[in-house]
């Protein structure tokens, strides 16, 4: 293959290429070639910063994923329009990047501490309660992101939240607001129903419709783009039985063991911060006078309660525990090993502030038996063998499924099977389907297109696999057998509420000569009627006030089944009881809330308009 490149860049087509390259860049200049290329790899640029096609194509990818998912397996996702995605996708990442730029601009930030906090409490990365790194892996994983990906994209989810709850917080709410709001939300409507059921059996629907409907509707009844696959799949424990460990290696791994156990020091201190209320020199003085009460005699623990500032341990008379070398700050652990039993330490400064640090434990290792440890250790060194076996492999098989037109002989050479997946589209299956990374490659132009195989896909961190199309089911119109009875169903109910519509209009239009008896009348109803429909509600307190002549007024509604609603509106009234103080605070929270949220939206429509915004 090599060979063949060198002998054609030769030839005279090569030649040729490179005389228009130099006749292009001659007519237009080489920026202009270089620019163009840039931006071949960018979807847009938001004040000089650059959005990626590849970060569109994952936020596209995350949009399917969460429709698929909100609208369950039946949904066909090859029914969403390519150019709508793309442009929600990249409105809503010119969106964020305008909010993180404003975020950088008020100086806001979010520290890897707190950032480790978040990531230790979601519930998503934990197994029985507890942070499970595996899990974590995981979910990254089918998410399609790697450890420094997401921490990034979360701190700036943070820093966004801040900059929201900063803004909502400034917003307040005056009482002649509160009061206005309470007199509206508060009003209640004496009204009565008559309800005009729309019966999809009375109809008729012809089968010249149908077929007019579905040679209309044709991108509606498109089947769902699937593919299967071939597969090799190299799992890690297949190396475990390779694996030995020699007496000589037990024996070195031991003693490396025993070297790096070290005595665990129980400490506890009392913490001064340095912070915009209390400077260098305040913070200091105030921890002196802290050591002089300790000298005099005071207990170490009742000063600690009454001023140290560390919220972890204060409560607990400073109290850390014991913890041995590498978990405290330099300055601190520096000091702290200095220290013998029962003594108490000069000031020390540290990032955090000043301390006085008390030992008041040591606690000396305990140096386990060989015996003890030999599986430990023996365990230890053929995980490393087959760690270091299984990304030999890995590669090695990458390798060979780049040369191969197909996958028999990766297979055959790593002793492997191949293997056949299951149907599955876009949206994922189940398997190997289940995992975005698979589905990515399976439909990616070099697999679908080209017919060539995939590079290496890790499933999890045991696991590797390489694929190639196998089949290529293309979206096809559905057979109009296969969906005209769907189509009928729907047209019916379609033609049955457009009658019953059409008849509650015209009782609307003439209620003074219709005839009807069976009205359903309420007395007294609030915003939030319970047993009356939503789209009732909604229309019954957008009507009109009631003439002086205490004649109701009429109007009508469409229900979501085809059923109309003629609603007659005989006066309005009020809840006349006082507010309780709760009910106050719960009315001005709601107020406020909301005024947050529009002045959220006023800001980023401020960014929006401020910015120098290009889509390529």
């Amino acid at each position: 293959m090599l060979q063949n490149i060198r002998d054609n860049s030769q030839g005279w087509i090569a030649k040729t290429i490179i005389g228009v390259i130099v006749v292009l860049m001659a007519l237009t200049g080489f920026d202009a070639i270089i620019q163009s290329t840039s931006n071949s790899r960018n979807a847009a640029s938001v004040n000089d910063q650059d959005i990626t096609v590849d970060s569109l194509n994952s936020a596209m990818e995350m949009q399917r994923r969460q429709l698929a998912q909100q609208f369950g397996k039946d949904f066909d996702i090859s029914l969403l329009d390519d150019n709508l995605l793309r442009k929600s996708a990249l409105d809503n990442l010119i969106g964020r990047t305008l909010l993180i730029q404003g975020t950088q601009e008020a100086g806001m930030g979010i520290s890897d501490t707190a950032l480790d906090q978040v990531i230790l409490k979601e519930p998503a990365f934990q197994i029985n309660g507890k942070f499970e790194p595996a899990r974590f892996d995981q979910v990254l994983r089918q998410q399609g992101m790697t450890r420094i990906q997401f921490r990034e994209r979360l701190r700036e989810d943070l820093m966004v939240s801040q900059l929201q709850a900063t803004l909502a917080g400034s917003n307040f709410v005056t009482e002649p607001e509160l009061q206005d709001f309470v007199r509206l939300d508060r009003q209640t409507r004496d009204f009565a129903t008559h309800t005009i059921a729309a019966d999809p059996k009375a109809v008729e629907v012809t089968d010249d419709e149908v077929k007019a409907y579905y040679d209309e509707h044709a991108d509606q009844f498109m089947s769902t783009e699937k593919v299967v696959v071939e597969y090799v799949e190299l799992k890690k424990d297949r190396f475990f039985a390779e694996a030995q460990a020699s007496d000589a290696e037990l024996q070195e791994l031991y003693q490396k063991e025993i070297v790096n156990l070290a005595e665990q020091r129980h400490a506890a201190h009392i913490l001064v911060e340095v912070n915009d209320k209390q400077n260098e020199e305040q913070a200091k003085a105030k921890l002196e006078e802290a050591a002089e009460r300790i000298k005099k005699g005071e207990d170490f623990a009742a000063v600690a309660k009454e001023v140290s500032q560390d919220p972890g341990s204060a409560s607990n008379g400073g109290d850390l525990g014991f913890a041995g070398p590498g978990v405290y700050d330099p300055e601190f652990e520096k000091s702290l090993y200095e220290l013998k039993k029962g003594e108490v330490s000069a000031p020390v400064r540290s990032v955090f502030g000043w301390h006085l640090i008390k030992l008041l434990d040591v606690q000396a290792p305990e140096i386990p038996s060989f015996a003890s440890l030999k599986e430990k250790l023996e365990r230890d060194i053929k995980t490393q063998q087959v760690e270091q076996r299984f990304v030999d492999a890995a590669k090695k098989l990458e390798e060979a499924s780049f040369e191969a037109s197909d996958l028999s002989q990766p297979a055959q050479e790593l002793g492997l099977q191949v293997q056949t997946s299951g149907a599955f589209g876009r949206e994922g299956g189940e398997g190997i389907a289940a995992n975005r990374q698979v589905v990515q490659a399976a439909f990616s132009p070099e697999v679908l297109e080209d017919g060539a195989n995939s590079g290496a896909i890790e499933l999890d961190p045991d696991t590797t696999l390489v694929l190639r199309l196998k089949e290529h089911k293309k979206s096809a119109l559905m057979p109009l057998e296969e969906v005209s009875a769907g189509i009928h169903e729907n047209l019916a109910r379609k033609k049955a509420g457009e009658a019953a519509k059409a008849e509650g209009e015209a009782m609307v239009a003439d209620l003074d000569k219709a005839d009807v008896k069976d009205w359903k009348v309420v007395q007294a109803a609030t915003r939030n009627q319970e047993g009356v429909e939503p789209e009732v509600l909604q229309a019954l307190f957008r009507m009109a006030k009631p003439g002086e002549d205490g004649k109701p007024i009429y109007s009508g509604v469409s229900l979501g089944n085809g059923d109309y609603v003629v609603v007659r509106l005989d006066g309005i009234g009020q809840t006349k009881s006082e507010l309780s103080e709760e009910e106050k605070a719960s009315y001005s929270r709601f107020l406020s809330s909301r005024g947050g949220q529009q002045d959220f939206a006023a800001y980023r429509q401020q960014l929006q308009e401020k910015a120098d915004i290009e889509r390529f």
